[in-house]
């Protein structure tokens, strides 16, 4: 599961989701992906103490105070609500923007639609280092069961007070960023940061059922942030592909409770949900004159401070109603527009599109005539109030470059001849043996190129051109008949030789090392993979073979397989993955660096349009905020080339870098032969807890291989163990 929801066996996805939708049925509130991955990594009962007998450590927990300043807290923390006397543990289950220009019938000025944190008015951005915005957050305090809740009557005596908590039970606090980037975070990556940094000890507790980091075979953070985000992902494309929920975003609810919903004609029922629709539909249709045209009209409605206006909405939006409330609307609003509108264009000539899923519970933008707009996804936000409040781009000057978009290409790799030029092994008079990386190239035309004393050889004995036998080795893994042995044909002419009309097993890649031996006389070439000790997850792709570091990051980017090389078609974060690695500055180690200011025109193999550009580099501040990429300092020649490290007397320049994550595969207890012969292999067992039975006590040596444990998933002194389990040590099981 750490590798995505697609590479999760069906039946493992069957167990998760029965599981997940008794969650998502047992709680109150929507349930956002966070949060599921909370029930399942941290382990939320389902009888009524939810996490109270879960392993988490209430003291590690950040603290936040209503009116507050504190840093981002996403959806899915574990917080203590700071109170004069017993503290409240909850779990934050919905956060959204709270600005005070949002009117309280949820009038909504243009330019908070969409604005992005600190924004100080209408075209203004934020500026500093430091960016502030005004949130409002949603904990669920039953979320640890009744033994670390407080009474009915203690929460009403705080929400009275309104010192802690605000009348409606939830925390509205100024957040802090440190930069734009991180501000602009989707939730997801906002709580892996999160579970990363701040809740590092509780993400990597050894109380666990079992620890990310024996997930993933390692602790540095690279390893643990890449084994979360496919956990995260997994959850996601789990709750996504239930046929008994529905989602909002990252949200999720049970059908049967919409469909309980909109039956009900109670206060925010079916009736009020109904009318919130028309209010939206019809909240920029303009008054009817006599005489002339109208201006065109636009209007932002917030949902939020929209629901508290029904008669009777108090009491049910407190708490973890107002989340449940938020997304109900919502959905319903999405679903008049599909149903009723084309492309959100209604017969009344408004159109109405989703402007702001963050702020105030959400923002709907209602503008007539729509008719005079483009059609568009009326469902994806686009913060248009945000926009048109921004200055129109200049007019390019006379004798300007075009500003028509162009495809990027394709330039060579400038270290083409030196990649992976493979060594000599053995030359003697009964043979020749090399090692040589497989190139996409190979892959691509079904070649592979001879050693020079091999061709030299075989030229000399049988002339420009000879029919060969070839023999495919794949260790640890069976081949096709058609695949391990195959009747080629060796090209001999000129300095170099060749021999074509290879077929490639489909899962070879490029930089996969292959040793080729050659018997002196014969007609006939072994080729060979060496198994690495232990297989190694290197982004996107599980590598169980010793393999070439650089070539695979030249020759594995984006828009290359063993169908094509291109980078024809690829979306802006695509084409900067791609030309990084193919364009960068290459280690020994696969590390690759781009001078960052050489970016677009290395794409596009000149400057591009504007939009290109900006894309390019809104796609260089996403990949970096999700650290697939990564920031350097390098500096620059008299001659213009870039170098890395700095060089002394050289100026600095910054770099962006890709860095291949390496992560060591840990194959789970009951797995097969590759060969698919069904015998149990060796396999890795992680250390874990085990319950004793009363009476019995851990000996001596098993408590101090629970702290060695702890010591190695990060925790420098260690835990004790708790009382009434035992520590089993990691081993192998055999056959």
């Amino acid at each position: 599961m750490t590798k995505g929801y697609d590479a999760v066996p069906g039946g493992e996805r069957y167990l998760l989701l029965r599981y997940l939708e008794a969650v998502v049925a047992a709680r109150r509130a929507p349930v956002h992906t966070a949060v599921a991955f909370n029930a399942v990594y941290f382990g939320y009962d389902l009888g009524g103490d939810g996490y109270g007998g879960s392993p988490l450590c209430l003291d590690d927990f950040p603290v936040i105070t209503l009116g507050g300043r504190t840093p981002a807290l996403p959806v899915g923390a574990m917080v203590c609500v700071a109170t004069g006397s017993d503290p409240l543990y909850a779990e934050i289950v919905h956060r959204e923007g709270a600005h005070p220009e949002v009117g309280p019938v949820g009038d909504v000025p243009a330019w908070v639609s969409g604005a992005p944190a600190g924004a100080a008015g209408p075209g203004r951005p934020a500026t500093g280092a430091a960016l502030r915005r005004r949130e409002l957050l949603v904990p669920d305090l039953h979320a640890f069961g009744p033994a670390l809740s407080l009474s009915p009557a203690q929460l009403h005596r705080l929400r009275t007070r309104r010192r802690w908590i605000n009348a409606d039970g939830h925390v509205v606090v100024d957040v802090s960023y440190p930069s734009p980037e991180t501000a602009r975070c989707d939730d997801l990556t906002a709580y892996a940061d999160h579970l990363l940094t701040t809740a590092r000890e509780q993400l990597l507790s050894p109380f666990v059922p079992l620890s990310l980091a024996e997930l993933v075979g390692g602790t540095s953070y690279d390893e643990l942030r890449a084994g979360l985000i496919g956990l995260l992902d997994t959850v996601r494309g789990v709750l996504g592909s239930s046929a008994s929920l529905r989602t909002w975003g990252h949200y999720a609810v049970t059908r049967a409770s919409l469909a309980e919903c909109w039956g009900d004609t109670g206060p925010l029922g079916g009736d009020d949900l109904r009318s919130l629709a028309a209010t939206v539909e019809h909240a920029a249709i303009p008054a009817r004159r006599r005489h002339g045209l109208t201006a065109p009209v636009t209007v932002y409605t917030a949902v939020g401070p929209r629901l508290r206006q029904f008669p009777g909405a108090t009491e049910l939006l407190r708490g973890v109603g107002y989340a449940a409330a938020v997304c109900r609307a919502n959905l319903t609003l999405a679903d008049v527009v599909r149903r009723d509108s084309d492309q959100g264009l209604f017969e009344n000539g408004s159109r109405i599109t989703l402007d702001d899923t963050f702020e105030s519970g959400g923002v709907w933008r209602s503008h007539h005539p729509g008719s005079a707009e483009a059609p568009r996804d009326p469902l994806t936000p686009a913060g248009r109030g945000w926009a048109s409040t921004l200055p129109a781009p200049r007019e390019p000057e006379a004798g300007a470059d075009s500003e028509a978009e162009i495809d990027p290409v394709d330039l060579p790799l400038a270290d083409d001849a030196f990649l992976g030029i493979g060594e000599l092994l053995r030359n003697d008079a009964k043979e020749i043996v090399w090692r040589s990386p497989l190139r996409l190239a190979h892959l691509i035309d079904g070649w592979l190129p001879l050693h020079l004393y091999v061709a030299h050889e075989l030229r000399r004995s049988y002339g420009p051109r000879l029919d060969l036998h070839l023999e495919l080795d794949h260790v640890c893994q069976t081949l096709a008949e058609r695949e391990a042995a195959q009747d080629i044909t060796a090209e001999l002419g000129g300095e170099s030789g060749r021999l074509t009309g290879i077929h490639w097993p489909l899962d070879f890649f490029p930089g996969l090392m292959l040793e080729l031996r050659w018997l002196c006389g014969e007609t006939v070439i072994r080729v060979a993979t060496a198994p690495l000790t232990d297989p190694v997850h290197v982004d996107d792709r599980v590598i169980r073979h010793c393999y070439d570091f650089r070539v695979l990051t030249r020759e594995d980017a984006p828009g290359s397989d063993r169908h094509g090389d291109s980078a024809v078609g690829l979306g802006p974060r695509q084409l900067v993955m791609r030309t990084v690695r193919r364009c960068g500055l290459l280690t020994l180690d696969g590390h690759a660096l781009l001078d960052r200011s050489v970016l677009p025109s290395a794409v596009y193999g000149r400057r591009p349009a504007r939009p290109q550009a900006a894309a390019l580099e809104s796609a260089v501040a996403e990949l970096l905020a999700e650290r697939l990429l990564e920031p350097a300092l390098g500096s620059r020649d008299a001659w213009g080339q870039p170098h890395y490290p700095v060089r002394d007397g050289q100026p600095t320049i910054p770099l962006i870098g890709y860095r291949p994550v390496r992560r060591r595969v840990i194959r789970p207890w009951g797995g097969t032969e590759p060969d698919g012969s069904g015998l149990l292999t060796p396999q890795f067992v992680a250390g874990h807890l085990r319950r004793l039975r009363p009476g019995c006590s851990p000996s001596e040596a098993q408590r101090a291989a629970f702290r060695e444990h702890c010591c190695r998933l990060g925790k420098a002194d260690g835990w004790e163990l708790p009382h009434g389990y035992t520590f089993v040590t990691e081993h192998t099981r055999g056959r």
